[in-house]
This record gives structure tokens, sequence and C-alpha cells, in this order.
């Protein structure tokens, strides 16, 4: 099963080899891997693509939680999520071609973002399916060149909403015991410094 997960990470050297190495440690062929900054420059967010079985990623998500520069780690299959890829293709055409091409591309709402007189260079971002549908009808043409971001996801408003309120529930019924960290949710001892 394909599998997204977000890991929000400490920003510090060797983090990403630290986190690709627990998946790879465990056989996991990853297929997107995506590093990025977030609102708060002390933290990064990982957004990991790999097909694997539901039990065994469990191990690894929570094998990813325990690690000390992660701070929350999330698997987005099953929820309600939005998920991106951007993709720059150079396509060769010629004059005759030329606007069977950028007809294509409206289609699959891209950009054309550089024209030359035997290329054209395309900006595609969507769902990975659709970015990958638009470059199959561009090969007849074809690409010289290809490149691509990876994918990355957030939890739409809604999920984010429900996850809130499950969270703010779980810790008032352990209130009474003592708090068990929870996967999802960072500790306040796990966070950065304001």
């Amino acid at each position: 099963m394909r599998h997204v997960i977000s890991a929000l990470v400490m920003n510090e050297p060797g983090v990403l080899s630290l986190v690709s190495g627990l998946f790879s440690a465990r056989g996991f062929n990853i297929d997107s891997l995506v590093v990025g900054r977030t609102e708060n420059p002390e933290l990064s967010r990982m957004t990991v693509v790999v097909d694997a079985d539901d039990n065994t990623l469990e191990q690894v998500r929570k094998q990813l939680a325990k690690l000390v520069p992660v701070v929350k780690v999330r698997d987005f299959a099953g929820t309600a999520h939005i998920e991106r890829d951007l993709a720059l293709v150079t396509v060769g055409v010629s004059s005759g071609n030329r606007s069977e091409v950028i007809e294509i591309v409206n289609l699959f709402r891209g950009k054309i973002v550089d024209i030359a007189r035997n290329s054209v260079i395309v900006e595609l971002s969507g769902p990975e399916e659709k970015v990958e549908a638009c470059i199959e009808l561009l090969e007849p043409y074809g690409i010289k060149e290809l490149a691509r971001t990876g994918v990355i996801a957030m939890a739409r408003g809604m999920q984010t909403a429900r996850d809130e309120a499950a969270e703010r529930s779980g810790a008032h019924a352990s209130a009474g015991g003592k708090r068990k960290r929870s996967l999802d949710a960072p500790s306040a001892a796990a966070l950065p410094p304001s």
C-alpha cells in the first residue's frame, strides 16, 4: 500500500540521513523524499512516500517518532489530505507541433515557463497521477529533460480540526493517570524554545 508520511523534524545536520536510514534498514524503497522549511525556522518538514504493508510501516513510524530530532510523525493513509508534485519538463518542439504541446499543457493547467526555437519548458503541478498523465502525453514530442520535486502533503482543514479534537479528548482521558506521549503530538519538551 502507498503511504505518504510527514515528519516534523529539528532543523539540524544529519537528520535527513538518520530518517532515510531508518527506511532503508527495513528494505523500503523510498519513492519520494522531500525536505523543506516550515513556518518555524528551527523545524523542517520531511515528506516520505513509500510502498509498504501497514504492519511493517507502523513499526517504522513508531521508531521514527522515537528519534530525538523528530518532533511529530503522521501517516496520511486513510485521512483527508492534499498532495502536490511539481515537475519541470523540457519538451522538444517544432513550428508544426508547438501549438499541440501548448494545448496539452493548458488542458493539464500547466504553464509554459520558457520558449526556445526547438523546445519549451513546461511547469506542471498537482497530484502525482496528473503530473504522470501529462508527462506520458508529452513523451511522443521528445522529452529532453525532466526534474521533479517529489510529493508534499498537508492534512485538509476539517481533518486537522478532527485530529486536534481527538488529541484534546485523549489528553483529558489520560489526565487522571500518567500522561502518555502521542505519536502525533509533540511533547512540550521536544519543541524548540520560542
